[in-house]
């Protein structure tokens, strides 16, 4: 077995192509000196779609089974599997002038309601999502965080958001999708994932 390094860019399709010839040559010779033929190899999820000479005996998709794939296109043809969700812990009426969050980051320069959610980034909801930065979904409307994310929580924005404590705020799911989630990040939806600290329960639905 090997691993295709950028068989995700085309801008390496030479060195994947040559990749696999080199693959080949070597596990033919190992086959030859073994005196039967193991396995074979390669393919990732992106070289599973780009790459189909290398698909041999076995395919490895990895990020591909969460739904993400090379481009926009594929993505679109796959199913999100993972949903990151929350719920509104708290509503508050902030009058203009007033401040959130630590560091008091966020100055109201209007009267703004305020929904608190239960996660942060001991949570893997990093802090680099604060300051309108990170979004979750709160009844079909898209609310962007205030303030700066605290160690178990953070503030969005609800001003024209009907909602109340109790309510589900999706992370990244079906909208916004992983992808979006990991670009507000300024990563790839792989650091994303393992991001996501142990200390978040886990729900395993059969499909």
């Amino acid at each position: 077995l090997s691993h295709l390094a950028g068989s995700e860019d085309p801008q390496h399709d030479a060195f994947t192509r040559n990749q696999i010839q080199r693959f080949t040559r070597m596990a033919t010779r190992i086959g030859e000196v073994l005196g039967y033929r193991p396995l074979w190899h390669i393919a990732n999820s992106s070289g599973v779609t780009r790459f189909p000479e290398a698909h041999f005996d076995m395919v490895r998709v990895g990020i591909g089974l969460h739904g993400i794939g090379v481009n926009a296109e594929e993505s679109a043809l796959l199913i999100p599997v993972a949903t990151l969700r929350t719920v509104v812990a708290q509503v508050k009426d902030i009058p203009a002038g007033d401040s959130i969050g630590y560091g008091r980051r966020a100055l109201s320069d209007q009267p703004r309601r305020i929904a608190t959610l239960p996660i942060g980034y001991a949570d893997g909801f990093l802090r680099r999502l604060g300051n309108g930065t990170g979004r979750v979904r709160i009844n079909g409307y898209e609310a962007r965080t205030v303030g700066n994310i605290c160690m178990d929580m953070c503030m969005v924005d609800v001003t024209h958001i009907p909602c109340r404590a109790g309510d589900e705020a999706i992370v990244f799911g079906n909208a916004p999708t992983l992808q979006h989630y990991a670009d507000d990040l300024g990563t790839i939806p792989y650091e994303a994932l393992t991001s996501i600290a142990q200390r978040v329960k886990r729900v395993y639905v059969r499909g």
